[in-house]
C-alpha cells in the first residue's frame, strides 16, 4: 500500500465532476487501499479520489464507526438542518460553517460491486456529504459562512 499526496485547493481537479466507475476492477481495488492508508496517516475522516487527484467517483470514510468504502455514491434522499464547522484535509489551515442534512440516505457500492443502501445520521452524515460534494467538484468553503483561519488550539 502507498500514501498518496493530497491535493490542495487551485488544483483544477477538485472543481471537476468525478467519473463514475463502470467496473471494479484491480486498479479501484488499490486505489480504495491507498485512499485509506492515506486517510489514516492524514489523520482525516474522509477522503475522496479526487483530493488524491483521481478523477472517480470513490470514496473512504472513518467518522469513528470503521472504514468504510464508497464507490459511485448517490444520496437518495435526505431530512434535518444543522450548521456545524467543517475542515478538508485538501484546505488545510481553514475552517467554516456548513449547514447540512442531519440524516440521509445513500446508495453505494462496496469493493465486491454488491449494492449497498445506508441510512446515516450525524456527524457521519456531515462527512458522507462533505464527501460527496468533492466528487461534485464542491469545495465546503464553496457552502461555508464564517470560513476562518484554524487556531492551534482547535486543530
Amino acid at each position: 500500500m502507498a500514501v498518496y499526496k493530497i491535493v490542495e485547493i487551485g488544483d483544477e481537479i477538485l472543481k471537476e465532476k468525478a467519473k463514475a466507475v463502470p467496473k471494479i476492477t484491480p486498479n479501484i481495488i488499490k486505489l480504495l487501499d491507498n485512499m485509506a492508508q492515506t486517510l489514516y496517516s492524514a489523520k482525516g475522516v474522509g477522503l475522496a479520489a479526487p483530493q488524491v487527484g483521481v478523477p472517480k467517483r470513490v470514496i473512504v470514510i472513518d467518522a469513528g464507526e470503521g472504514l468504510i468504502e464508497l464507490i459511485n455514491p448517490e444520496i437518495l434522499s435526505s431530512s434535518g438542518k444543522d450548521t456545524d464547522t467543517e475542515a478538508c484535509l485538501s484546505i488545510p489551515g481553514l475552517i467554516g460553517d456548513v449547514t447540512r442534512a442531519t440524516s440521509i440516505k445513500v446508495r453505494y457500492f462496496d469493493r465486491q460491486g454488491k449494492e449497498q443502501l445506508a441510512k446515516v445520521k450525524g456527524f457521519p452524515a456531515r462527512v458522507f456529504q462533505h464527501e460527496i460534494d468533492h466528487l461534485e467538484g464542491i469545495l465546503f468553503i464553496d457552502r461555508a459562512s464564517n470560513v476562518r483561519k484554524l487556531e492551534q488550539k482547535e486543530k
